[in-house]
């Protein structure tokens, strides 16, 4: 299977939805940007994300759309006297573009530990088949 990522240039390159979401737009805080991982395994895609202290009945939603997977969290703020916190409280959100081999119709999510996976089952690269092709002398 060819490669999937853009991992191959010898510096990291963002996708437009990364540069936004990210600390270099500016008008975004970074603390509200998810962290993820991204990898293939096993003939799928997988991309893991960082949600701890969020309920993953009623504090997450993920969306798969025109090739782009939307992860959404909330984590309620403990109501107790803080002197100081770095933790991530509110809405939380990112957004990863899939792999064209991604079949989002087939995306499978699960939640243990405060990571939230998120699997693709890979389409087969397709290759044309062979033919034979009948070679005519020329007149």
């Amino acid at each position: 299977m060819a490669a999937i990522t853009r991992r191959d240039l010898p510096f990291q390159v963002l996708e437009l939805p990364e540069w936004l979401e990210g600390p270099m737009a500016g008008w975004r805080e970074f603390a509200r940007l998810i962290r993820v991982e991204e990898y293939v395994a096993d003939q799928r895609y997988v991309v893991r994300a960082e949600l701890p202290g969020v309920d993953p009945v009623k504090g997450i939603e993920v969306m798969v759309d025109d090739g782009m997977l939307r992860i959404e969290a909330e984590r309620p703020e403990e109501s107790r006297e803080q002197c100081r916190t770095e933790f991530q409280y509110g809405k939380l959100h990112r957004t990863v573009r899939l792999p064209k081999e991604a079949r989002g119709q087939e995306a499978k999510a699960a939640y243990h530990d405060g990571i939230l996976e998120i699997t693709f089952a890979l389409a087969e690269e397709r290759k044309p088949a062979a033919r034979r092709i009948t070679v005519t002398p020329a007149k």
